[in-house]
């Protein structure tokens, strides 16, 4: 899960300036090494692509099947273990991450419905995974983008 909001939210904006951690060659290849990956161009490109396509599909701007062609050639096979009977996936070397990434996001969904969204604030591109009970978390930071909007409205309610 942390490599799907890692990579939800390496595309943020940083005094109103976008910063992509995996805009340029060396710093995508040494995000994507950080996170498990090999860090090839192939890589970078596909990973590039599962986060704007993951984006779209979090902000309800696409439907869950966009993600389909991330998932092409992916197969799953069985294997067995000491441990049992266990399913490893097999991709393409440079598919790995991004397609883990996507298994991520299903998982999410299945296990916390509803709970990977945007900030609440619309000068902020991040995302938050809310763990809350009552499911009510709003930004992704309470510290920046949380007291923003309070100080906002407060300055909106004693003007």
């Amino acid at each position: 899960m942390d490599a799907l909001l890692d990579l939800l939210n390496s595309r943020p904006l940083v005094n109103g300036e976008e910063h992509d951690a995996l805009g340029d060659p060396a710093g995508g290849r040494r995000w994507a090494r950080e996170h498990g990956g090999e860090g090839s161009l192939a890589e970078l490109a596909l990973l590039r692509e599962a986060r704007d396509a993951l984006r779209d599909v979090v902000c309800g701007e696409s439907s869950p099947a966009a993600l389909s062609p991330l998932l092409e050639g992916v197969h799953q096979v069985p294997e067995f273990t000491p441990d049992g009977l266990q399913w490893t996936v097999k991709t393409p070397p440079h598919a790995r991450l991004a397609v883990e990434v996507v298994l991520a996001w299903a998982a999410t969904e299945k296990q916390l419905p509803g709970r990977l969204r945007p900030c609440a604030n619309d000068e902020c591109r991040l995302f938050l995974l809310d763990r809350s009970r009552a499911n009510r978390a709003r930004w992704c930071s309470m510290a920046v983008c949380g007291n923003r909007a309070k100080a906002r409205r407060h300055y909106e309610r004693t003007r």
